[in-house]
């Protein structure tokens, strides 16, 4: 991902994507914040490093549902859509990896949007150890997790060396 991508800066309020306005990029967040807002909502989410923008379209072939902007100057990795889908269609290794990372981050976003409607805030009363609190993580995605940040820093270890590179060029 790193060698097809292109590394780019991103200033403070540039929008990244426009709500209903198609998009060719799936974008990764290399370092910087970014606020995530829908029309007659306002923001409904911030993004931080490390987490993916455009990566709903890749499931379905609507356009995106919000709107994506640079809160602070920010780096992103930019990944060409269809040049990511022939990868995914070539290689099913790197498919199936991929899937299940998404599958977990749309999950973990689910989850967190039913906890600000309210959704996910009963407690089962019951008091016992297995009662799992509101924000605890479950243990198969904290093993994902853990997997996923040593492979995200060598991700950004890979996107340093070849913008060293490029830049010497």
């Amino acid at each position: 991902m790193a060698r097809a991508g292109a590394r780019r800066g991103i200033g403070r309020q540039d929008v990244l994507i426009d709500e209903g306005v198609p998009i060719s990029s799936i974008v990764l967040l290399l370092q910087g914040r970014m606020g995530v807002s829908v029309s007659g909502i306002g923001e409904i989410a911030q993004l931080e490093a490390g987490d993916f923008v455009g990566e709903m379209s890749l499931v379905d072939s609507a356009p995106p549902s919000a709107t994506v902007a640079a809160k602070v100057d920010s780096v992103a990795l930019f990944l060409d859509k269809q040049l990511l889908k022939r990868k995914l269609a070539g290689d099913h290794a790197f498919a199936s990896r991929f899937y299940r990372a998404l599958a977990i981050l749309l999950s973990d976003r689910l989850r967190a949007t039913e906890r600000r409607m309210a959704y996910g805030e009963q407690e089962s009363g019951l008091g016992d150890e297995t009662t799992r609190l509101k924000d605890e993580l479950d243990p198969a995605v904290l093993d994902q997790v853990s997997i996923a940040g040593e492979r995200f820093d060598r991700l950004l270890k890979l996107v340093e060396e070849v913008a060293m590179r490029d830049a010497r060029s």
